[in-house]
């Protein structure tokens, strides 16, 4: 070789290194570009397959009576702006109670206060405690002794001249056991009054003592 191409090739031999300094960068850009290409057609390629994945597959439901029945009773109001709403008309029912009748008042007990021609006695009056004997209560009571024996034979059977006797069955009371006790005038259970009554009622009903005595004789009663 010439002293000239020695002189050449030496020149040569930096640039040559250098060559070989840039192929390794350039082989690396080369490599990183080729890379992000490959990433990013690799993204593009997989993002519809990862949105698909990332949507929830629908599921079927099944219908069962219960999701029937609940899908019955919802109440769905839709309204537009400006449109009324009625209310739901629902059905009502009147219940009718029978009212209670009122009691019925207890009626009162009225007073035996019946009476006769000349006056009327009490229903219950007060008992004789007074003495006497009958032969004054018939004198006091206006009898005639000729009328006395009829008169003592009916008091006798009929009250034993107790001026309080009672007859429990019947009320008669006094001694000739007028009946009722209140027709008697004054008080019943008085002798004079008593024995005064039976006078009128023995005058007016048989005519006289002795009828009436004759009356009581067949029918112990008069």
């Amino acid at each position: 070789m010439t002293p000239d191409n020695e002189l050449m090739s030496a020149a040569v031999r930096p640039s040559a290194s250098r060559s070989k300094q840039r192929t390794p960068v350039r082989r690396r850009a080369t490599a990183m570009l080729a890379g992000l290409a490959v990433v990013g057609f690799s993204a593009a390629m997989i993002a519809p397959t990862g949105m698909a994945v990332a949507d929830p597959a629908a599921t079927t439901s099944t219908e069962t009576a219960f999701s029937l029945a609940a899908e019955d009773t919802q109440s769905i109001t839709v309204s537009v702006e400006g449109a009324e709403i009625a209310p739901i008309a629902r059905g009502s029912f009147e219940v009718y109670v029978k009212p209670k009748p009122k009691p019925k008042p207890k009626p009162q007990p009225k007073p035996d206060t019946a009476s006769s021609g000349s006056g009327g006695g009490n229903a219950a009056p007060p008992r004789y405690s007074g003495g006497g004997s009958k032969e004054d209560w018939m004198t006091a009571a206006g009898i005639a002794q000729g009328d006395w024996g009829y008169v003592d034979y009916i008091v006798s059977r009929e009250s034993g001249w107790n001026p309080n006797a009672t007859n429990k069955s019947s009320g008669a009371c006094g001694l000739v056991q007028a009946l009722p006790c209140s027709k008697v005038p004054g008080n019943g259970y008085n002798p004079v009054d008593n024995l005064r009554w039976g006078n009128g009622y023995a005058v007016g009903r048989y005519g006289s003592w002795a009828a009436a005595y004759n009356f009581w004789t067949r029918n112990h009663w008069w």
